[in-house]
């Protein structure tokens, strides 16, 4: 899955697998902060119990850093990626308000080995792609739609209401994609897939704006099948 994508990531590549859970996560990194062997993904956080693989960049991680240290929550740092202070802040504050308070471009996956959960999430405002979809069994997710043809190949099968949308629309909106049964997952939305995994699929915003500004989302659902 990672090697149609070699494009988006050429510095770097890695994968880690859980046999026992069923979960696997690729990257092909593209080195921008910490070039070094530290800023490698996937990535585990300090206690081991997070995994995070995850495409783009967030600028206010030097604060989110220095509110750490400064709330004695901070681990031992290994280097000085923003993906090892977004791991640290999610086991300071949990998933949801990490989130909210991470200010940047990105799509995440991130499994949680004690509770073997696995989060996908993406940016408030949509810049990083994140496609995902239930293909023989399997859920698969991806930045981009070759990663999933790779595996799903021949079972995937054109969506002719997408189609008809894009060739009104000359683009298609979130949460469709050109394949049927394959999402894109909306803006400053997560979705959390857990055993045995919901067959619904439905992701929650966790960030949008609002008649008074920009303001956080608590227990909006949208169905993969929603328009917008």
């Amino acid at each position: 899955m990672t090697d149609p994508i070699t494009h988006r990531g050429p510095d770097d590549w890695g994968a880690w697998t859980d046999d026992e859970a069923g979960i696997g996560l690729g990257q092909r990194r593209l080195s921008i902060i910490d070039l070094s062997a530290q800023g490698h993904q996937p990535m585990s956080s300090a206690s081991g119990r997070w995994i995070l693989s995850y495409n783009g960049e967030i600028y206010n991680f030097t604060e989110l850093r220095d509110e750490l240290e400064s709330a004695g929550r901070a681990p031992v740092w290994r280097g000085h990626s923003d993906t090892e202070v977004l791991l640290a802040c999610i086991e300071a504050w949990g998933v949801e308000l990490t989130l909210q308070r991470a200010v940047g471009m990105f799509a995440i996956s991130l499994w949680d080995r004690r509770d073997r959960v696995l989060t996908l999430a993406r940016d408030r405002m949509g810049e990083k792609p994140l496609y995902y979809g239930e293909v023989g069994g399997r859920v698969l997710f991806g930045s981009e739609l070759k990663s999933l043809t790779a595996v799903a190949g021949g079972r995937l099968e054109v969506d002719r209401e997408a189609l008809s949308e894009f060739l009104r629309f000359a683009y298609l909106p979130a949460p469709r994609s050109i394949w049927k049964g394959i999402h894109k997952l909306p803006p400053g939305h997560m979705l959390e897939l857990r055993r045995p995994v919901d067959a619904t699929l439905i992701p929650r915003s966790f960030w949008c704006v609002g008649e008074g500004g920009m303001r956080t989302c608590r227990g909006s659902l949208l169905t993969p099948m929603m328009r917008h």
